[in-house]
């Protein structure tokens, strides 16, 4: 299996060949990126570039995700920079790059650090650069992304915390996260669970230590398992609310094709918690896990049928490890919502939270 490299790596390409050319005005088939994480430095092709202007210019690559199920495959990303007088570099959002809800564009921490690390190398004291990217496809391509359900419209995200893009879908990508977990398992006693990337970067904004957490995708059942065979005492599982609820009905493989009773298991809990008749009618009928979340906030019910689901996802995740690995494990829960505001956290989440936080 052959991996790849995520959308910011490729912006930044674009970007670095653009001012390269603007600068030299020679002709530029690849260019060097220092992936920063991992330490690697990589060599990206360029498909095209041209000047602008005197002070700008375009530069295009495609994207090439490897062997990853990636919808994002081949799709062409432009960045036009333009020397400016003054200092710094400024980044912005065209068309195809997504909005979050602050209106803010939807290029997050590790897009940023990249294309500013790579890019200042290349100024001299008295340069500033702006940073227009471009994803002429984004709009269309965010119709087949779960963007919306964490805020972010009219386009993709630049999102991730490494330029490296692992085939997640195959087979093989499993092994390489039970070969991770192990490696952290002999460094601490208490592991962060996020299922993707919206979790990492969350994780992070909180101040988690970064060698604590593990993706897991959709293999959170099996990692699980395998942090109970390696004796790991205790768990935090963060992640989107739509997605951890799915363990909350005994769900342990999170991908909708192999089983998806989200809002079944919601307006349970709803019931549980005495929400009446009718309004379980509207949650069981809401279109998304983020619907009936929102239905839930008109009743003022969201506090007490989220502590319900967290209770049960807790309760869930530790028989389950025991079951198939005879290991007693402590597990947490903290649920944030498609704003990537906290939603609820769990007494014992509380607790974890604490002993992961960096220092």
């Amino acid at each position: 299996m052959k991996s790849g490299y995520t959308l910011p790596v490729f912006a930044c390409a674009s970007a670095i060949a653009a001012l390269q050319h603007l600068k030299h005005q020679s002709a530029i088939s690849e260019v060097e990126v220092d992936l920063i994480n991992p330490v690697a430095q990589v060599k990206i092709p360029i498909e095209q570039v041209a000047k602008l202007t005197p002070h700008s210019a375009l530069a295009i690559t495609r994207s090439d995700p490897g062997d990853n199920l990636d919808l994002t495959r081949n799709t062409p990303i432009w960045a036009m920079v333009e020397l400016t007088q003054g200092q710094g570099i400024e980044i912005i959002g065209g068309e195809g790059i997504g909005q979050k809800a602050d209106q803010q564009a939807a290029i997050y921490a590790y897009a940023q650090q990249l294309i500013q690390t790579n890019l200042e190398r290349l100024l001299e004291p008295h340069e500033a650069l702006r940073i227009t990217l471009i994803l002429p496809e984004g709009r269309q391509l965010a119709k087949r992304t779960s963007n919306e359900a964490f805020g972010v419209v009219e386009g993709l995200s630049l999102l991730g915390t490494s330029g490296i893009a692992h085939p997640l879908s195959a087979p093989d990508q499993l092994e390489l996260f039970r070969a991770e977990l192990q490696e952290k398992a002999r460094r601490f006693d208490t592991l962060v669970f996020c299922i993707g990337e919206n979790g990492l970067d969350l994780a992070a904004k909180m101040g988690i230590e970064r060698d604590r957490t593990l993706k897991t995708a959709n293999w959170i059942g099996s990692l699980l398992v395998e942090a109970g065979m390696q004796r790991v005492k205790s768990i935090l599982l963060f992640g989107y609310h739509g997605k951890l609820i799915k363990l909350a009905g005994g769900i342990f493989h999170t991908h909708h094709h192999v089983a998806d009773a989200r809002q079944e298991i919601l307006t349970a809990h709803a019931a549980k918690v005495g929400v009446s008749t009718s309004d379980l009618q509207s949650i069981f009928t809401s279109s998304t896990a983020e619907d009936g979340l929102t239905y839930l906030r008109t009743l003022g019910k969201e506090i007490a049928v989220y502590d319900s689901i967290a209770a049960a996802i807790e309760t869930r995740a530790e028989e389950y490890i025991y079951t198939h690995s005879e290991a007693s494990v402590e597990i947490g829960v903290i649920l944030f919502d498609r704003s990537r505001q906290v939603l609820r956290q769990s007494r014992k989440a509380e607790k974890l939270l604490e002993s992961v936080r960096e220092l």
